[in-house]
């Protein structure tokens, strides 16, 4: 395989494994790293991406998995915790632009979720993955993704009315 059949095969998908990294590792640095490392494995493994049926869905579990295991390390426990213990100080005016910003709450929202229900939420409703392939990446089946998927937009629907409306009292 070339390098020019291998990018036009990476290429379309390569910034839905960033997003995916970005969701899961919340640092920049961090997704930047794991998108290199997976696309990097894949060109390694190119000799056998034919083999695989869907090189997409592959490479976003291989992403997944990817990240989980360097939460899993000391260096990341660290820098997770940076970023969960930092809690910024709104003065009326901030939250007044925040309330009027629903994109950036319900990006605050989904942070705030458990983390199957941010990864199910990040690869249906921003990805814009169907059932099965999610069912796939993360080994569950159709009914449970649902589930999940039902579960995280409640809380986000409820969290942004409850936010919206305590800021209009």
């Amino acid at each position: 395989m070339t390098q020019t059949e291998f990018l036009n095969i990476v290429m379309p998908f390569k910034d839905k494994v960033y997003r995916l990294a970005k969701r899961l590792l919340v640092s920049t640095e961090e997704a930047e790293d794991a998108t290199q490392e997976v696309l990097l494995k894949l060109w390694n493994n190119k000799s056998k991406i034919h083999e695989y049926k869907n090189v997409e869905a592959f490479s976003m579990t291989m992403t997944k998995n990817f990240c989980y295991d360097k939460l899993k390390s000391k260096q990341a426990q660290n820098l997770k915790i940076v970023h969960s213990n930092y809690e910024e100080k709104n003065t009326p005016l901030q939250k007044q632009v925040e309330l009027n910003d629903s994109v950036s709450w319900v990006g605050k929202i989904i942070e705030e979720l458990p983390e199957q229900q941010r990864m199910i939420i990040q690869l249906r409703d921003i990805e814009a993955y169907d059932y099965d392939e999610i069912a796939k990446m993360l080994n569950m089946n159709n009914t449970a993704v649902r589930v999940t998927l039902s579960r995280a937009r409640k809380t986000i629907r409820e969290k942004l009315i409850k936010t919206h409306n305590y800021g209009f009292r």
